[in-house]
């Protein structure tokens, strides 16, 4: 009986110890110096708001729906042809038979 008291202490404090270890030492997060494209100067924020401020007391303003999906991300044209699908060709292909 005090076997399994002992076991089961030792399995409740085996995470304890688990979690006080020193994390290790901190990876260099700098950014690869090999870039090949350029992040806008100002961000990707754009460069003018959408509005000046708070709009005056009766001035007329216009709320526009935005786009459906269909119309903003309308999908790519069809392939004249589709290769048939293989180990290497995953993606736009057709299967066999069809």
């Amino acid at each position: 009986m005090k076997l399994l008291f002992l076991a089961a202490a030792a399995a409740i404090a085996i995470p304890a110890a688990a979690q006080t270890t020193p994390d290790p030492a901190p990876q260099d997060q700098t950014a690869p110096t090999t870039t090949t494209t350029q992040d806008p100067v100002g961000g990707y924020e754009p460069a003018t708001p959408p509005m000046n401020g708070t709009p005056q007391p009766g001035a007329t303003i216009v709320f526009r729906p935005s786009q459906s999906p269909d119309q903003a991300f309308p999908p790519p044209p069809a392939q004249a042809n589709y290769p048939l699908c293989s180990k290497k060709v995953k993606d736009d292909c057709r299967q066999r038979g069809g």
